[in-house]
Formats: structure tokens, sequence, C-alpha cells
């Protein structure tokens, strides 16, 4: 990653370690490089740390308190021989406060301007541009030391608790982070439940007052999961206030530290920071020095200002790796929709209801005839990809031990290196490899966390073995070792280890349930893609709203890319699976197409069945044109719930692409073509729906047109119930 411009300049200010008199002391106020924002810090007469931030003079944090409430003393806990028979433990120290009785020891503050590339991603350059402000606090009780750092960009506030090496603090453990957000009012808000298990949920959107009515509601079953409150959200945690500013509170860099969610007091609209726990309940085991996460607010004047923020990305390290020529944006198609519609299965056989891997001999076993993943299957994808220019096949299903994969708390369920009969790992790589196609390689865990870290090393070494370079890894189920979470400090640990081991195999990663993106993506590029939200696979198990796919750039899409898996263009899954499966895909084909620009990833898949693309050839010619790496990006018209609309710059000189999506209502918007250079005349080829489309009753009737046009020009387009549109633009 190369670093154009940087500008760094430091003052340190001494300061009496001694509070003032009065309700606060040691008040610090921190502005944004174009003054747009402000932020104060002050300690309150108990010495409790509080942050502020307005935006063009408007409240939008009111002061809110800082801290951590800390575990007792670790070791030596003691036994209670209680008069009921038990023996229980305990602490022989209580938890103790780490939010107040603090007094300011330093102040640091400095600015920053940098401009970086990064190796993939919505445009080529970046701007980093921020205020810093630094508070060294010690608590006077304890002589303990804690920062607290701010860094104010024009877009919005990041902040997090560092911790420097000391004596009277080397190993400590969190019971829970207080970090407050406090808000100034009945917020709209798009939220899904906060668990710790998974955040595969449909959006609500809804006042905050109005978070617990809808909460039970918005719980739908999972294979994991455990909600933790009835006002406890998620972020990334879109808003909108009453006078029209869009505010964004979410995480950024989460690393060796727990997931952060998010617990309201409806009677102040005040958010606290809820951590997840570890199997015994705590909620972080850190040592000296180290870093939390950085909390970050994003606020903007408009929906399309708050898609275009940076401010995850600036707030993650520069890129880890010294080399990334390997690393690749990637188009694939794969063997998965069979198996998600329920049209075939992901198991070999019907014969076991158990399966011991080396011991199971499946060669006495009898083929259910429904394996997706078998040689002849594998070969008509390879084709296809070939044929159409892509890149990649996923195949899901190649390896022994699905027919008791899922829900069985099972340790050892895969080894990731041991082909079922009909898959023929060699002769499908030669045969790929010799179309100019690669094979992805399917790594489900099952949640088997320890089973899958005791196979990674013989795993990758088989990738390196036959060429694989990309990884779609799963976490179905709950957690492995039992008690832990998704997103625990123990399973933030192991997705890191995987991503670092796969960058030493220069293999790129692509993790499904796994906890959602912080922007790390910028440290470690080879983070490819991560599902992290409701898919399109839902789409298979019972429908998801077509506002989803609205809400999402808001909220996902804020700390990384996300494979969402669009392009189904056979909406009725009975007509799929011969009646097994009758859940309907709620868009139209315009709307499927218009999700290659509007939810961004650099890892596109096109996941319908390569016969239904031969149905409707015409349309899938956008899926083959679009790029995946873009130069620039314009978010030209969007509220979120509602609609979206993206125009991006492809590598190609003179190449654009633009989408928009709708909600489930039909809406005519004026397009602006004002991203295109003036001067140039462009054809459009548009891909909208047709004036009877509908995503129930008719949503593969869509409409294939070319204009041209220039910058001036302002395209009228009518986007159906749950529908979209799609255009590509080449320079005349």
């Amino acid at each position: 990653m190369k670093k154009i411009l940087s500008v760094l300049t430091i003052i340190i200010l001494a300061v009496s370690c001694s509070p003032k008199q009065g309700p606060v002391t040691d008040v610090r106020t921190l502005t944004s490089p174009s003054g747009n924002m402000e932020m104060t810090f002050h300690l309150t007469s108990e010495g409790t740390p509080q942050y502020a931030l307005d935006y063009e003079g408007r409240q939008v944090i009111l002061p809110s308190n800082l801290g951590f409430e800390l575990r007792g003393v670790l070791k030596a806990q003691k036994l209670n021989f209680n008069a009921d028979g038990t023996i229980s433990k305990e602490d022989r120290q209580p938890c103790n406060s780490f939010y107040d009785d603090f007094a300011v020891e330093s102040v640091e503050t400095a600015t920053f301007d940098e401009t970086w590339e990064p190796v993939w991603g919505e445009e080529e350059k970046i701007r980093n541009h921020y205020n810093e402000l630094l508070v060294n606090l010690v608590q006077k009780s304890t002589e303990r030391k804690m920062a607290i750092r701010f860094r104010l960009y024009d877009d919005g506030l990041g902040f997090r608790y560092e911790f420097p090496y000391q004596k009277n603090l080397s190993y400590f453990v969190i019971k829970e982070e207080l970090t407050q957000f406090a808000l100034t009012g009945d917020h709209t808000a798009w939220w899904v439940p906060g668990d710790y298990d998974t955040q595969e949920y449909n959006f609500v959107e809804s006042r905050l007052s109005e978070i617990s009515a809808k909460m039970e509601a918005a719980i739908n079953p999972n294979d994991s999961q455990t909600p933790f409150s009835m006002n406890g959200v998620q972020t990334s945690l879109q808003m909108r206030t009453d006078d029209g500013l869009y505010i964004n509170i979410h995480e950024a860099a989460l690393l060796d530290y727990p997931c952060m969610h998010l617990d309201l007091d409806p009677d102040t609209y005040t958010f606290v920071s809820h951590l997840t726990p570890d199997a015994q309940g705590w909620k972080g085991r850190l040592q000296t020095p180290c870093n939390t996460p950085w909390r970050t607010v994003q606020v903007a004047p408009s929906a399309t200002a708050q898609l275009a923020s940076r401010l995850i990305l600036n707030l993650n390290d520069p890129c880890a790796l010294e080399d990334v020529s390997w690393i690749k944006p990637v188009k694939y198609i794969g063997v998965w929709w069979e198996m998600i519609s329920g049209k075939g299965s992901w198991n070999y056989t019907d014969d076991f209801a158990s399966v011991q891997l080396g011991k199971t001999d499946y060669a006495k076993a009898t083929p259910n005839g429904r394996h997706s993943a078998n040689n002849e299957n594998v070969r008509r994808y390879i084709d296809f990809a070939a044929e159409h220019g892509f890149d990649q096949v996923l195949v899901e299903g190649w390896n022994e031990g699905w027919e008791d994969w899922a829900n069985c708390n099972k340790d050892y369920v895969f080894d990731f290196v041991t082909p079922y009969p009909d898959f023929d790992i060699e002769a499908l790589n030669k045969y790929a490899h010799k179309k100019g196609v690669k094979l992805m390689m399917h790594h489900e865990t099952s949640s088997s966390v320890r089973n899958y870290e005791r196979h990674l090393d013989q795993a990758l070494e088989l990738m390196d073995k036959y060429g694989y370079n990309s990884i779609k890894s799963g976490y179905v189920g709950d957690i492995l070792p039992i008690g832990e979470h998704h997103y625990s400090q123990w399973l933030i640990n192991h997705y890191m280890h995987v991503v670092k081991k796969a960058a030493e195999h220069e293999v790129m990663l692509n993790g499904h349930e796994m906890v959602r993106p912080t922007g790390l993506c910028r440290t470690y590029p080879n983070l490819i893609g991560a599902e992290a939200a409701r898919g399109t696979e839902y789409q298979a198990f019972g429908g998801t709203m077509p506002h989803h796919v609205t809400i999402l750039p808001f909220t996902r899409l804020n700390g990384g890319p996300m494979d969402y898996t669009p392009g189904i263009f056979v909406q009725d899954l009975a007509s799929v699976t011969e009646g097994r499966n009758t859940s309907w895909v709620n868009a139209t084909i315009a709307n499927q197409l218009a999700l290659y620009v509007t939810l961004y990833s650099p890892l596109q898949m096109a996941a319908d069945l390569p016969e239904h693309y031969a149905q409707f050839m015409d349309a899938f010619q956008f899926i083959k044109d679009v790029d995946i790496d873009w130069s620039q990006s314009k978010y030209l018209l969007a509220e979120p719930g509602e609609y979206v609309v993206i125009a991006r710059q492809g590598k190609k000189e003179g190449q654009w692409f633009c989408g928009g999506v709708t909600d489930d209502h039909k809406r005519t918007l004026d397009v602006p073509m004002n991203f295109l250079e003036p001067g140039k005349t462009y054809e459009a080829t548009i891909y909208r729906d047709a004036e009877d489309a509908h995503y129930r009753e008719n949503p593969q009737a869509y409409v294939i047109e070319k204009k041209t046009v220039t910058a001036a020009d302002i395209l009228p387009i009518t986007m159906a119930p749950g529908g979209g549109f799609a255009i590509s633009f080449d320079e005349k």
C-alpha cells in the first residue's frame, strides 16, 4: 500500500494530576479538520471521563461516560462450602471500578493527513485526515493508568482505550465496558437484535423507544443464537434524527477483544456498550500494553454522505502484508444454490445417521443420487465459468462428513482433505486449470473451531498442492469449545489466526457466519469478503423482504464488503426443487443485477444455476460485464429502507456502472448522470424492470434498452416493487 502524503504534528501538554473544583474538570476541545465537528472531553466531579460531540453546532452525543468495571483478583479464588452441600468459587475481591476517581496526567494533540491506496476497494485512493486528542489518565486510589485516544474526522469520531505497561495493571479481566452513547432524542433506527452468535436477522425500522416492543418479533430462529436483551442491538447501527442528521455507531479494528453490541436505556436514549462474553461470562482478558478497538460515531448531513464515509477503514492500520500481488478480486460461480435451494444435497449418501472419519467406509455406501459435488456436475460448472469469463468455481459438499455435520456439537466433524468417492480432486483441478479456471476451496467448520485449527495446516497444504488460492469458510451452529460464542474474544482471535495463516499460503479468505467486519481488510486485504449478515441463502429459507438490500449498505457494509451471493433469476424455488422447497426469492431480475453495484464486494458470485442463466442470457450479460474493482464510487440517491442508487467507475478507461434498488414500493427516481466526465458521450445499456414487473407477481419481466447520454442528462427510471435497475456505460 502506497502512502502519497503524510503530515504529522504533535504537541504534548503537561497538566496537573489534581482535579479542579466544580462539576467538571480538565475540559478539552477537539475540532475536525474543516471545523464542522467538535468534541469535548472532561472529567466529572467524581473523576469519571466524559465526552460529547457536536455537528455544525447541533448536539449529536450528549455528555457520555467512559470506562470499565474490572474483575477482582484473578488468582487464588475463594472456595465456599455452602450449607446446602454445594461448593462454589468466588473472587477474593469484588469487581472494582475503572470508571471514576480519575485525574488527567497529560494531554497530547496531533494532526494527521495522508492519502493511501487500498489493494482493492470502492476507490483507488482514500484520504485519512483527522485531528487527535490523547488524554492520559491515572486513577488516584489505585495509581492505575488508562489513556483515551480520540480522532475526529469531518465525517465522524473514533476513540479507543489504551492501557500502557504498568505494574499495577498487567493482567486484567473486564466485567463490562461502560462506554456510553447518549443520544439527543428518539431517533429512527435500522437495527437487528443484539446477539452473541448470529447477525442473520431481518432489519427492523423503528424509533429507539420501540425497540423493546418489536424485539420478540425480530428474533427469527437460527442454528446458533444468543440474544441478550430486549433493548440490545448490533452495530453497525444506522439512525436518522428528525432534523435530518444521519448517525451511525460501530467499531473499527476489532482485534484480541470481544465484539461490541449496544444496550439501550429507553428512558434516556442512551446506548451502553455490551461486550460478547466468553464461556465463563467475562468480557475480555487483557495484558498490558494493549488497546481496545475503536468506538465510532459517524455523522452525515445526508444518506449519500453516510455511504461515502471511509471512517472505519481509516481507523485500521495500514496493510501488514509486504507482497499483495497475489490478491485479486474474484468473480465466481458455484455448486451451492443447488444445495441451498434443496435441489441437491451436500452429503454423498443417506445410509449413515452418524459418521466417524477414517472409520466410516464410504466405498460401501449407496450414493443418494442427489449429491451435487460430483465429477460430472462440477465439470459442467467449470465449463460454464470458462465460457463466460468467470475466475473461479466454488464447490460445497466435496469432502467427507456432511451426513451429520450440523447441530450435533461434533468435534471431529471434517478433516478438510478427504474427498467423497465421486469427487476426484486431482482430475477436477487439472480440468479447471486447463480451462483457465480455479476451484474455490470450501471449509465448513460446523463451528468446531478447535478441530479446524488442528487441521488448518494440512488443509492449506492441500490447497497449495492443487492450486486453490481462495477459501470460503463457514461457522454454522454453536461454537465448540462449548460455551464460547461466535463473537467472543477467543473466536475473534481464531478468525485472525486463520486470516494470517491463509496469507502465509497466499490464500484469500471469505468467511461466513464469522464476526461482522470492522475494516480489517485494510490491514489484511486477503480478507477479501465475508457474509456476517442475512444473505441470499435466506431467500431459500422462507425469503427476505425487499427493503433488506437498501439497508445493508448503511449497516453491514460499513465495515467491509459482503459476500451477498446475488444473481438469482428463477424466484420460484418450488419449480427448482420439484416442490420440496416452496420459498420465493423476493426480488426482480433487474434488482438482482443492481446488487452487483449497490452491494460492494471484490468477491462477486453469480449464484443461480447455469441453466437458469441460459434462459436469460441477455440479462446475464450485465453480470459478465460488471467490474468488481473500482476507481471511484459516487453515491447518487439513497434513503435507508427505501432505495439506494450508486455509480462506480471501473478500471477500464471510460467505463462506468450504475445500480439502483428499492423496497417493496414502486418508485420513479431521477438519476443524475453528473458522475460521467463532462464533454464526453457515453452509450448506456439499461437493464430495468418492465412496466408490469413485481417481485412476487412478475419478477422476470425486464427491459433492456440503449441510450446515448452525457454528464448533463438526468434519467428518470421506474423501479417495480422489489425491483431495481442496472446500467453499463461505455465511452463513445
